[in-house]
């Protein structure tokens, strides 16, 4: 059986720096963010690789994982790869 953890319970797994870094489509994106915060061109399906906190809040969208990791070491977090 899976165990069931509240967001809170989820979040204190890995502390405060634990983050994931999963991959999106661009439609997503595309529908929950007023385009003057895009910068550049989107396609509804190009793959995009979000930044998360361990409570599912989206911290930041790249278009590159090695990116995407990148910015969470630099900014001192513990990324995660989740497919």
């Amino acid at each position: 059986m899976t165990p069931m953890f509240s967001t809170e319970a989820f979040a204190a797994l890995g502390g405060p720096d634990l983050v994931y870094v999963r991959p999106i489509r661009a439609a997503e994106i595309l529908t929950s963010v007023p385009s003057i915060q895009i910068e550049g061109e989107l396609f509804p399906d190009q793959i995009l690789y979000a930044v998360h906190r361990a409570d599912g809040e989206r911290l930041a969208v790249l278009t590159d994982r090695n990116a995407a990791m990148a910015a969470a070491l630099a900014h001192e977090l513990a990324p995660a790869s989740v497919h």
